[in-house]
């Protein structure tokens, strides 16, 4: 989702009888794994499981020198600065290269994280277990990324997997969610991953083109860090045994929506070679109307007219941020008791902006640009999305009557007809089930015509994905819900068993996945030895692979039901 921060939307969606918001971010434990002799000055430390201090896992960055540490065979960099300050003078202007540095500095903890609104979902028992969300400290001095390789200065030139954070454009950080540590996924795949924040909300995306020409891109600036991190990983990442031209984008949710929006983007173009978007390819962009438009009435809420940049640059994010709620709650319509995925897209806030410069088209359509053409692609979504029952364990009690309801005010026209497409299949299902996988479908449909676009292209394979893998946490109601293959793609099933159970049955979807994803970072294909065969995307056979306990591949799956609901 993305807007300001959304939080009236957000609480509107989970005071809602349908769904409730699964953590659109997604922090870091300390890694496991086998010790492994690093050498040098330190090599009497390495039957330790962590080693940290002076001489350790030091590397020397364009703008300096830092120092990481060492967590079994792993080498960890965190909070390393890819920008400058984003706050002050700097505020709503594209990011700028951090100052340099003598000596050595530390990359061993976190940096800050981006000023945002985290919603509600952590007043709710369910949520807070099954997340289990780290919250960080916030500035604007937030331009960060996180590291984590097998080897450095090794000359491996292994693949390097960047990862993007949920949150819609408003809220996240590359630390928020156990999941996104980096350490198994480094360590099983022989990768580097890159974890990130970048500016969000109305920091990263308050369009004041209209106030002067040094603001021109100010809608945008929170893609632009993203533009800047992915350069400075091009620019660095072989000093921590990556290699520049193999380079993976990864997001999920929001993240997915970022690399989407990455694929249209003139700046991105070669700094990056392949993508994965999970969740994100309902992509949500403002119009230059709409986005100028919340700005000035942003700006009436804060009582500011005439040139209001010095004064918007000085206001504590506090102020800015209680006057864009105020906005949005007047602009968006209500959710209501029906979840809805296009009154979401309705409700975009502050996000990218179409300005026929950062953003110049649609990454996806008719139009699709062909700069992205040649970047193979894995897309896809979970079976449940937003729609579980999760923090409602009332809501497995609904009737068909209920769902009848739901479906009338949902497709006015043909609720019969939806409900019958969906029962074909699974005429077994419970009413909560079947309104589960119809709320999802918009999410489904997102994915299935992005790979289409790609298909349409004929230039590289999109290979699609659904993921149907339902956790026994929280007695199973949270299902196959937004956000459950984080876990799996990074191989921290066990670590993260408040999302997954962990378990035998875990591990073994974990294999599937996280080799998936990290054969398709190698070589851009992500067939491997412990998975069915995997095609490319067609229209003619729409080929999806199916993650569960059995994963397999099925062709049109789903046509019925989506033709149902489109």
């Amino acid at each position: 989702m993305a807007g300001t921060s959304l939080a009236a939307t957000r609480r509107a969606m989970l005071k809602g009888a349908t769904f409730a918001v699964n953590g659109l971010a997604c922090s870091m434990f300390a890694g496991t794994g086998t010790a492994i002799a690093a050498g040098g000055a330190h090599a009497s430390r390495d039957r330790e499981s962590l080693v940290a201090g002076t001489g350790i896992a030091a590397v020397q960055t364009q703008y300096g020198k830092i120092a990481g540490y060492r967590a079994h065979d792993i080498f960890a960099f965190k909070g390393v600065p890819y920008g400058d300050t984003t706050g002050g003078a700097n505020r709503f202007l594209p990011p700028r290269p951090p100052k340099p540095w003598t000596g050595v500095r530390s990359a061993r903890s976190y940096g800050l994280v981006a000023p945002q609104d985290k919603g509600t979902g952590r007043l709710h028992d369910d949520e807070a277990f099954l997340f289990q969300w780290n919250d960080s400290v916030e500035g604007e001095d937030c331009l960060r990324v996180n590291i984590w390789t097998p080897g450095i200065a090794d000359n491996a030139r292994r693949p390097v997997m960047v990862w993007l954070h949920g949150g819609g454009f408003a809220a996240g950080s590359g630390n928020d969610l156990p999941a996104f540590d980096g350490h198994n996924l480094a360590r099983r795949g022989d990768v580097v991953v890159v974890t990130l924040n970048h500016r969000l909300n109305l920091l990263g995306f308050l369009d004041l083109a209209a106030h002067g020409s040094a603001y021109a891109r100010s809608g945008n600036v929170g893609m632009l860090d993203i533009v800047a991190a992915l350069a400075w990983v091009r620019d660095n990442i072989a000093n921590f045994g990556g290699d520049p031209d193999r380079v993976t984008i990864f997001g999920q949710s929001g993240g997915g929506a970022k690399v989407s929006t990455l694929m249209g983007m003139p700046a991105a173009k070669g700094l990056f070679h392949r993508a994965i978007v999970q969740s994100g390819s309902v992509v949500l962009r403002n119009t230059p109307e709409r986005s100028r438009r919340l700005t000035e009435l942003t700006l009436r809420e804060l009582g500011i007219g005439g040139n209001p940049i010095e004064r918007l640059q000085a206001m504590p994010y506090a102020d800015l941020v209680r006057a864009s709620d105020a906005v949005m709650q007047r602009e968006n319509k209500p959710m209501g008791p029906v979840f809805d995925m296009r009154r979401m897209v309705g409700n975009l806030g502050f996000g990218p902006v179409l300005d026929g410069d950062v953003l110049p088209t649609a990454p996806f359509g008719p139009d699709a640009p062909e700069m992205t053409a040649d970047v193979p692609m894995i897309i896809g979504t979970t079976l449940n999305e937003f729609a579980t029952a999760i923090n409602h364990p009332e809501y497995e009690a609904m009737t068909m009557d209920d769902l009848r309801g739901r479906l009338a005010a949902m497709f006015p026209d043909r609720a019969d007809a939806v409900l019958a497409a969906f029962r074909q299949r699974t005429p077994q299902a419970s009413p909560f089930d079947l309104w589960s996988r119809i709320a999802s479908a918009p999410m489904r449909r997102g994915a299935i015509d992005q790979a289409a676009s790609k298909a349409v292209q004929r230039r590289a394979p999109a290979y699609l994905y659904w993921f149907q893998w339902q956790t026994n946490v929280l007695d199973g109601r949270p299902r196959a819900f937004h956000c459950a293959e984080i876990p799996f793609v990074f191989a921290n099933a066990e670590r993260c068993d408040h999302m997954t159970g962990g378990g035998p049955r875990a591990a073994a979807l974990e294999a599937s996945i996280a080799d998936a994803w990290i054969a398709f970072a190698r070589t851009g294909n992500p067939n491997h030895a412990g998975l069915p065969v995997w095609r490319p995307y067609e229209a003619t056979t729409q080929a999806t692979m199916l993650f569960d306990d059995r994963c397999r591949l099925v062709l049109g799956i789903d046509r019925e039901e989506q033709a149902s609901v489109t």
